[in-house]
């Protein structure tokens, strides 16, 4: 017996229906959400905090080495003027290597602290020059004196300041490192004290 006929409206509804499954099945996307356009394909958008420091490292990348140079000059600039201002206020956190630490920084205060011959080396040195330069017998032996005497008072009082400020480091600071502290310290009387550098931060008489 022939097959019943397959009505024509049923294939109709069957095709219909299979066309009309994948579109349903397909994956709902929010039309509001917009990829950035940096972002690689099948990766999430960064956000947008992300996507700024991102170009902003880009952007402070030198791309040759003429920008690259000038960039190194503009940072060791930046930083000589935070140690200038460092010496002038005494700030630590840029100060050169060989002022950092509280071992140091009790060294100047220790020598800013009291008055030191060898600061008044400058003035004196000119003085006796002056002498020495004046063609008369005596004033020339006075002037070769006063240099002896001088010398002699710098050299006492030096040995005096490293022996007292040794010890006191020795008992303020038992456990960190003294090398070169004093050193350093009498290096600093022989300069003037308005010229010394980082500027003192106590006055004369005062305790460190």
């Amino acid at each position: 017996m022939p097959a019943d006929p397959v009505p024509l409206g049923f294939v109709f509804r069957s095709r219909a229906k299979e066309e009309k499954a994948p579109a349903d099945k397909a994956p709902v996307t929010d039309s509001k959400v917009t990829r950035d356009p940096q972002a690689p394909k099948g990766r999430p958008t960064p956000k947008r905090s992300e996507a700024q420091t991102q170009r902003r490292s880009v952007a402070q990348t030198p791309t040759t080495r003429k920008e690259a140079a000038k960039r190194q000059r503009d940072d060791r600039r930046a930083q000589m003027e935070k140690q200038r201002q460092a010496l002038a206020s005494g700030d630590e956190r840029y100060l050169p290597v060989r002022d950092k630490g509280p071992v140091r920084r009790f060294a100047r205060d220790f020598v800013d602290s009291r008055f030191c011959i060898a600061e008044f080396f400058l003035p004196m040195a000119v003085v006796i020059l002056v002498l020495s330069m004046v063609r008369v017998g005596s004033l020339q032996n006075i002037a070769l004196l006063l240099w002896l005497v001088v010398i002699v008072m710098i050299v006492v009082d030096s040995i005096g300041i490293a022996i007292r400020l040794k010890k006191q480091l020795n008992t303020r600071f038992p456990d960190l490192p003294k090398k070169g502290a004093v050193p350093y310290a009498l290096m600093r009387t022989l300069q003037m004290r308005r010229l010394r550098l980082p500027k003192p931060q106590v006055k004369r008489g005062e305790r460190p």
